[in-house]
């Protein structure tokens, strides 16, 4: 029976995360498991107090905000797994999650990442994610399958490859990360799992969907459903992405497209919805991309200005 390390990480939720870690002990029975708890940068240090409720949980204090890959990276460093599942603070599981993802990657040699069917928290049976559609670099889009639609089985049948796993909820085999490397840590917030996927699939490995694995996701619940954080890095990284992983000729065609159809499209909701102030940091995203190297460190923003 492999290791499987759970790995989360809390940026300011702690309630959230001990939620989570409720659901987890009351409803997994897979025998071996570590549970580790990244506390990254949160105003206040609630480490303490989770780790006199739960002993067993190995918890990790990072002063600072590293971002989602950078938080997720000090777990990795600390996991004794074989399997690493990288769940948000704000999911909840179900009866059979590790095992039925589990199960996958011990039968499936080439299968290295894996996601399950995720819902809505709020809306219990609504499908968040089954699976995403493949990339095209020429415009950075792709579709998640299934997304606000009841589930009534309809994409039980989708079990097998798809284009990439989802961020609240990844189970990858520490082979993988030896190969591909661990997340790149300058996305800091979005696209970074996306990221990952292309590079283990450089690798050689296959990514899955697991429609008999079940996890519950409250969307939203660290940054907001609308905020300048959110506008900043979704933008910013999406050319990043691009810039990382787009063949040379889709480069250039996404630049022009992003130039000339995304921005003056985002300027106009922006507008339209009395977001004005998002303009700034929109062409922040941009310039940011322009002036810095592809793997660099630099975030760009002042994070108490968001």
């Amino acid at each position: 029976m492999k290791l499987v390390s759970i790995i989360t990480v809390n940026f300011n939720q702690s309630k959230v995360t001990e939620a989570l870690l409720k659901s987890i002990y009351a409803t997994t029975t897979y025998k071996r498991l570590e549970i580790i708890v990244i506390d990254n940068g949160s105003k206040i240090n609630a480490t303490p107090d989770l780790k006199t409720t739960y002993p067993d949980v190995i918890f990790i204090r990072s002063d600072i905000n590293l971002g989602f890959a950078g938080g997720n990276n000090l777990g990795v460093a600390a996991a004794k797994g074989d399997y690493l599942f990288f769940v948000n603070n704000d999911t909840e599981f179900t009866p059979g999650l590790i095992e039925n993802l589990v199960a996958v990657l011990d039968k499936h040699e080439l299968v290295g990442m894996v996601s399950p069917k995720i819902r809505y928290f709020d809306q219990p049976d609504m499908l968040q994610y089954m699976g995403y559609t493949g990339m095209n670099y020429f415009t950075a889009r792709n579709n998640c399958i299934g997304q606000y639609e009841t589930d009534n089985g309809q994409y039980d049948n989708l079990t097998g490859e798809t284009g990439y796993v989802h961020g609240a909820a990844m189970m990858v085999k520490k082979e993988c990360i030896e190969k591909a490397g661990p997340m790149a840590e300058n996305f800091f917030l979005y696209y970074e799992e996306l990221d990952w996927c292309d590079h283990i699939k450089k690798a050689g490995y296959q990514i899955w969907l697991v429609t008999n694995a079940l996890i519950y996701h409250k969307e939203s619940v660290s940054v907001g459903k609308n905020s300048a954080l959110k506008e900043y890095f979704m933008n910013r990284n999406r050319i990043l992405f691009i810039r990382r992983n787009a063949p040379a000729l889709a480069k250039i065609i996404f630049y022009f497209y992003y130039l000339l159809v995304v921005s003056p499209r985002n300027i106009w909701q922006y507008l339209k919805t009395g977001h004005s102030g998002y303009i700034k940091w929109l062409v922040k995203a941009i310039w940011w991309n322009i002036t810095e190297k592809k793997n660099s460190r630099n975030l760009g923003y002042p994070i108490n200005k968001l």
